[in-house]
């Protein structure tokens, strides 16, 4: 779609498209490592259906073969590609030690919180969109707005994954409901209830029992000071900041209309 947005399909955008494919998929499965989460999509995760050590090597093997796909581009677009793709990985990675170090914080901050998903979620949207736009010739300005539409786009987008795994439905959602309450992991959710003393405290001393209703009870937490209504409001003003720098973008607007509807999906989507 970021090749698209500017010309015809260029053949290698296929190629650049499923490298940045395995590469995802690469860190989904030592994600689900990492979070010791048992579903992904509904199904079964790698690690929890053939052990930790042949996950870790698929994951190893699928990044590979995104670097052999690479390989396959036209020399003349391969040094800015493979230049944004090896920048992009690299912060992928420190986004998910970030994650990963938060579980162990006492508190972290919205700013903190917003930095970590910048680099583990949105960079990897953003690049994906940028790198179409290098096949399809744009200029700088036009790749440096795509890139921050699809930074703003990524924001949104975890803001809506960090309420649906609070509040979706377990069947639309495809993976384990309060999975990141069970993980002890930093929210948009439980940073904002953090923010009142009296909620903090009542979370504090769940933590501390840690009940067999954990996950229903801190979910109590969230509706009494309205984190879910908060989280909304946000993903909302990261998707109104998206579209803008979408229509600065100069291009037709009509070519623009598919890259509307995939933000506006991806924000309202059940799973």
């Amino acid at each position: 779609m970021g090749n698209e947005l500017f010309d015809e399909m260029n053949p290698d955008t296929w190629h650049t498209a499923t490298a940045i494919e395995l590469f995802h998929n690469f860190t989904l499965i030592h994600d689900d490592i990492m979070d010791k989460a048992p579903l992904r999509r509904g199904m079964q995760t790698i690690h929890s259906k053939f052990g930790e050590s042949t996950a870790l090597l698929a994951g190893d093997v699928m990044l590979v073969k995104a670097y052999e796909y690479l390989n396959m581009i036209d020399t003349s677009f391969l040094h800015k590609v493979l230049t944004l793709f090896n920048r992009t990985a690299i912060e992928v990675c420190e986004g998910q030690q970030l994650d990963m170090d938060f579980e162990k914080k006492e508190t972290v901050s919205l700013a903190e919180y917003l930095k970590m998903i910048e680099l583990k979620t949105s960079v990897a949207l953003a690049a994906s969109l940028q790198i179409g736009a290098i096949l399809g010739g744009a200029g700088a300005r036009n790749q440096n707005l795509l890139y921050e539409f699809g930074k703003k786009l990524g924001m949104a987008f975890q803001v809506q994954d960090d309420y649906l795994d609070a509040f979706g439905n377990p069947e639309k959602f495809g993976k384990q409901v309060g999975g990141d309450i069970i993980a002890n992991k930093k929210t948009f959710l439980l940073i904002h209830a953090n923010e009142s003393a009296p909620h903090k405290k009542e979370l504090e001393k769940i933590n501390r029992e840690n009940p067999s209703d954990k996950v229903e009870k801190v979910l109590s937490v969230y509706k009494s000071c309205k984190a879910d209504e908060w989280a909304l409001r946000l993903k909302n003003k990261f998707l109104d900041e998206a579209l803008l720098h979408l229509d600065d973008i100069a291009v037709l607007s009509v070519r623009k209309e598919p890259l509307k509807e995939l933000a506006h999906f991806l924000i309202q989507r059940e799973y």
